[in-house]
């Protein structure tokens, strides 16, 4: 448990101020809560001797009395205020930041991460973990830390009062802290547990939901709900786990209080029967007997909410990578974009296992001329393109930019010189309009509508209901293939990067939108250098060089006149392509 205290006063980083002066309106408030108690205590003390002795009672003494325990229930209110701005809001303000910063550390990770860390596991962190930190950091802290320094305070007063009670009281709080140990211990152990059963739930719910259409069309809705209906089963098997493991040592918690408190009063009473004690202090002990352990009884609760944040917190320090891809970069200007690939190797590393990608690889793509990479699925075309956006770093050789190499720059200082097109668009939940602007926020209205037109895409836009204001669905699941595709190439030319890197953009598209997307390419790739993947005659045979990957080798390079008078896989590519798509339907 204290572990885990110092690591949220130490996630707290620059507001640890505003939590110390939090902790000090805890102890403010922790005396303002004992005060009516003991001038309750005392005034009746007081009442019972004056009538044992037939003395009447002060006329005023109620209203006195009333107007002073008021005051000191909204004393303490206005302490327990006071102590909620300070502390309330650090944990929304810290999460906030820490979202941020993973947003932003994600950006800068090889893709290699995400190979390590699958979905699952990086959405319960960024939402489950997170939150858990925003809604329970500050206040188990406040419940934990405030408790104790209620009952400090408390306890102060019972030892003047009678040490003897007060040293029972102790006895009453070591044995619930040991209950509490064993609540932290068993949640500690059991959290780690169901963490992973909340990824695997979460992972499932994703898959389920993605694979909705799959699902239908093959009719296998109950086969694809089996693996959710077994990860919410194992969810709610592990919550049942923590809860009866809870619940038992809960109870010895508060039987340690409880119990504590009985033989407090017991002993009081036998003190004032001694005459040790006077009538007044028997009634003040009495009743801070019977309220002393307030603030310590919900801490059962911290203690084993605090395992769930420390495995939180463990979680997404985990998220946060210690090396960020482009960590030396520098912000470099380019004068010039030629590119070189040198003698470049690259490897995936998952576990013990390691594959060749790619195998010596060179070649130079000058400014302003097109590059067109072909070769069979798996051969390394689509990892070269990667490699060039450094989404990877390479295992061997280098790659320069400029005559700058990769490593020099920072990811966002490289990718500002590069605009990609893919084969599977991803559009944002978000308007037409600031989809286009992705890559360039503050485009005028005219520039956002030209770079639309060059796509080809402006007319079925101003089709949408909204025009330019339209909200497309999650991933433009409201929008056509091909049309998903024109609004990526706008996205691009917009952007009017120097360096264009097309991976299969017109690789599954109709003859229509072929056309139209051709055209949009033409638009976007004038005076650029280009790296392209493609399969269709008529991007590749315009290009100035052709690379021919195998087995992530370079087995040809050369123009389309000279590769076709080779014997070699472009060859053989080319008769299939002309099979392909020489068809008609007759």
């Amino acid at each position: 448990m204290f572990r885990t205290i110092r690591r949220i006063i130490h996630w707290c980083g620059d507001f640890r101020k505003r939590l110390y002066i939090g902790f000090f309106f805890s102890f403010l408030s922790g005396l303002a809560a004992a005060a009516p108690i003991i001038y309750a205590g005392y005034i009746i003390g007081n009442v019972v001797q004056w009538r044992a002795r037939g003395l009447s009672v002060p006329s005023g003494l109620w209203l006195q009395s009333l107007g002073v325990i008021f005051t000191t229930i909204l004393f303490r209110f206005l302490l327990d205020y006071i102590k909620a701005r300070f502390q309330e809001t650090i944990s929304y303000e810290l999460v906030a930041r820490d979202r941020l910063a993973i947003g932003t550390a994600l950006k800068r990770v090889s893709l290699g991460y995400f190979q390590e860390k699958d979905t699952g596991t990086i959405l319960n962190s960024i939402t489950t973990g997170l939150y858990t930190l925003e809604n329970m950091g500050m206040r188990m802290i406040d419940t934990f830390v405030g408790g104790y320094l209620s009952f400090f305070c408390i306890f102060i007063l019972l030892f003047v009062i009678h040490p003897l009670g007060a040293l029972i009281c102790l006895v009453g709080v070591l044995l619930s802290f040991i209950c509490l140990n064993l609540i932290s211990r068993y949640s500690k152990r059991n959290t780690l547990i169901q963490t992973e059963v909340n990824e695997k739930l979460t992972r499932a719910a994703v898959e389920y939901t993605r694979g909705l259409p799959v699902v239908k069309s093959f009719g296998m809705e109950g086969a694809s709900f089996s693996a959710f209906r077994k990860a919410c089963a194992e969810a709610r098997k592990i919550a049942l786990r923590i809860e009866w493991g809870f619940i038992p040592f809960n109870c010895l918690h508060l039987l340690a209080l409880k119990s504590a408190s009985i033989v407090m009063i017991i002993s009081v009473m036998g003190a004032g029967l001694s005459s040790h004690l006077s009538l007044p202090m028997v009634f003040v002990f009495s009743l801070l007997s019977l309220t002393v352990f307030n603030s310590l009884e919900p801490i059962a609760d911290s203690a084993h909410i605090l395992s769930v944040i420390n495995n939180a917190m463990d979680h997404i320090e985990a998220l946060s990578p210690d090396n960020y891809i482009d960590e030396d970069g520098k912000d470099i200007s380019l004068s010039s974009y030629d590119i070189h690939f040198e003698q470049v190797r690259f490897s995936y590393d998952k576990g013990n296992e390691k594959r060749n990608v790619i195998e010596d690889v060179s070649f130079t793509a000058l400014e302003g001329t097109t590059t067109a990479i072909i070769g069979p699925s798996g051969s390394g075309k689509t990892t070269l393109c990667r490699l060039l956006a450094r989404f990877y770093d390479v295992s061997g050789g280098r790659i320069t930019l400029g005559g700058h190499n990769l490593k020099e720059f920072t990811c966002d200082s490289l990718l500002s010189n590069i605009s990609m097109v893919f084969q599977n668009v991803y559009l944002f939940h978000d308007t037409v309009r600031a989809n286009i602007c992705f890559g360039k926020e503050q485009a005028s209205e005219e520039e956002m509508i030209s770079a639309a037109k060059q796509a080809r895409c402006h007319d079925f836009i101003m089709a949408l209901p909204e025009g330019y204001d339209t909200v497309i669905g999650e991933g433009g699941s409201t929008l056509s293939g091909g049309e998903k595709q024109r609004i990526s190439i706008a996205r691009a030319i917009l952007k009017n990067a120097p360096v264009i890197i097309l991976d299969e953009a017109t690789a599954s598209l109709d003859p229509e939108n072929e056309h139209l997307i051709q055209e949009a390419l033409t638009e976007l790739t004038v005076g650029k250098t280009v790296i392209v993947i493609a399969h269709r005659m008529a991007t590749i045979e315009n290009a100035n060089q052709i690379l021919v990957i195998d087995d992530g080798h370079i087995v040809q390079k050369g123009t389309h006149q000279q590769l076709v008078g080779q014997e070699g896989l472009y060859k053989r590519f080319v008769k299939i392509r002309e099979l392909a798509e020489g068809w008609s339907i007759v």
